[in-house]
């Protein structure tokens, strides 16, 4: 191991190089991955990008050859995105969509991570949000059927819906409402839909696949562009800003670092029972929106900034989900010996600290 080999694989921020170096020492049976072939789509996606990230590390520390295929639709963000990491025979990019025919046949292993993740995507094209999950999981699990390959879904805590709010813990049996009539329900409501695919594609053909239901998923390894709301949070508060909410914050989140995220993903992948579905969340994480927001600009903003609101008549065209009160449980996943390592304040200390390496190579 060289400190630069592993920079290069953590985009030359030694925060989120910490966290490789955990996700690849985490006890989980990597040798089993000798000489597979892995496909993840979604490779410059934040998801998508940590696991093919992790794997190269994981393949470097234990010594492991494999191979993987990083589907990705930009060819030009690609190379920028692993720039120096192009030239290992480990990582092989693969332009296309996921609802494209000629992926890689001779696959192992899929990790389908590929999905929109902006709410103002899913009310303005509704439809598309659902061709891109519906479709493109139905080619994964063709590509799984057709290579004997097993396959992990990457879905969403969306797929809960809105939840009886006087239960405790929320498990994954525990599906609440999701109202047809709004468009953003389409995003909920194909997750659901991406996850019973795998159950029934593992009943009827013996497809391998299980579905990992991440929580909000963040931390060290996140682009200091990036814009959805933790990211709003945690730099406005770097700045000294007010921290601008245009709902009443009411809304609970449940939230998973994203090292943790990986290495939930890395145990269903290994131990997870096929046709199933596991929450990867940290329990301990559960927060109102507007509580998140005051403990950021206590811990980040030390006193230089505030939360105030600024909520717009019609918040339904932002895309902004419904309020929900709900506290996921991770006891299922839990039970396959994973467990969580960092918890919110952690994950924003660790996000802050990678958005300042990135602001400081940005200036050099």
């Amino acid at each position: 191991m060289t400190d630069k080999e592993l920079l290069m694989e953590a985009k030359g921020d030694p925060v989120f190089a910490e966290d490789l170096l955990r996700i690849a020492h985490t006890a989980l049976p990597y040798e089993t991955l000798d000489g597979k072939k892995i496909l993840v789509t979604g490779a410059t996606g934040l998801v998508g990008q940590a696991l093919v990230r992790a794997l190269l590390t994981v393949s470097r520390e234990h010594g492991i050859p494999l191979t993987v295929y990083a589907l990705c639709r930009d060819e030009a963000k690609t190379r920028k995105l692993y720039q120096g990491l192009l030239e290992r025979p480990a990582l092989v990019p693969v332009y296309g969509d996921v609802r494209d025919a000629g992926l890689p046949e001779d696959t192992d292993i899929i990790i389908h991570a590929a999905s929109p993740t902006a709410s103002k995507f899913f009310v303005t094209q509704p439809v598309e949000t659902m061709e891109i999950a519906i479709g493109g999981t139905k080619n994964m699990l063709e590509l799984a059927k057709r290579a004997g390959a097993k396959m992990v879904y990457i879905s969403s805590m969306e797929a809960f819906g809105v939840t009886d709010p006087e239960k405790d813990r929320i498990r994954e049996e525990d599906l609440g409402y999701i109202d047809l009539k709004s468009v953003r329900s389409c995003y909920s409501e194909s997750k659901r839909v991406c996850e019973l695919m795998c159950a029934c594609y593992y009943r009827e053909y013996g497809v391998e696949a299980v579905s990992a239901r991440l929580a909000q998923t963040f931390g060290a390894g996140v682009d200091v562009s990036e814009g959805r709301v933790f990211a709003q949070f945690a730099k406005s508060a770097m700045a000294g800003e007010d921290i601008v909410l245009h709902t009443r914050g009411e809304s609970w989140g449940n939230y998973c670092y994203t090292a943790d995220a990986v290495t939930g993903i890395f145990t269903i992948l290994f131990k997870g029972e096929c046709g199933t579905a596991y929450t990867v969340v940290n329990p301990a994480t559960s927060i109102m929106i507007r509580d998140m927001a005051q403990l950021v600009s206590a811990q980040i903003g030390g006193g230089r900034s505030s939360v105030i609101f600024d909520i717009p008549e019609d918040a339904l065209k932002f895309g902004y989900a419904p309020d929900v009160k709900i506290k996921l449980s991770a006891d299922r996943l839990m039970g396959l010996g994973w467990k969580p390592a960092v918890d919110l304040p952690g994950m924003y200390e660790r996000l802050c600290a990678s958005f300042r390496h990135q602001r400081e190579a940005m200036e050099q």
